[in-house]
């Protein structure tokens, strides 16, 4: 079996039950944050809407440099546009992996800072932790955002206090 055959169902999974999560953030919530110093639910949002270009950068380059010049985080205006940015992102993400070979799968991917590197990895293994794993990460997050809110949590990898699994 290619390695993409195994990465695009796990993809494609992650991807739908993340947009069910995006799906429930209301939009006159997106200022309320539970601690002083977490993000913004809006910010948290958009942030996990914009996560799976790292996949199309991954999947297209061999490194990237992030540089100093990194900007605080912002949240998109609604959850109309955060669903539109995510849904954008997916498509790029998954197109991208489609049809990859092994050897591309395996090729050395680098994240720089000012030219130093901070981690080298397959793009393989990029994929699933620096994209695939850091999206859940937030993706729990926001369903613990959810759960402060009184927004019903979907069922995710089975059931939730508000929804039977599947």
């Amino acid at each position: 079996m290619a390695l993409v055959d195994a990465l695009l169902p796990e993809f494609d999974h992650e991807m739908a039950t993340t947009r069910t999560v995006l799906e429930r953030v209301p939009d006159e919530k997106f200022d309320w944050k539970p601690h002083a110093r977490s993000f913004s639910l809006g910010v948290l949002a958009t942030h996990v809407a914009i996560l799976p270009m790292w996949g199309t950068e991954t999947l297209s380059r061999s490194e990237i440099d992030i540089g100093a010049n990194q900007q605080p985080p912002t949240a998109l205006p609604s959850r109309k546009e955060v669903l539109a940015t995510f849904d954008r992102h997916v498509a790029d993400a998954r197109a991208a992996l489609a049809g990859k070979t092994d050897a591309e799968l395996m090729a050395m991917w680098s994240l720089k800072r000012n030219g130093r590197t901070v981690f080298s990895m397959p793009k393989t293994t990029v994929l699933r932790s620096f994209v695939l794993n850091h999206l859940v990460h937030h993706r729990g997050q926001l369903t613990v955002y959810l759960r402060l809110l009184d927004v019903p949590v979907p069922s995710i990898y089975g059931p939730s206090a508000d929804e039977p699994a599947f």
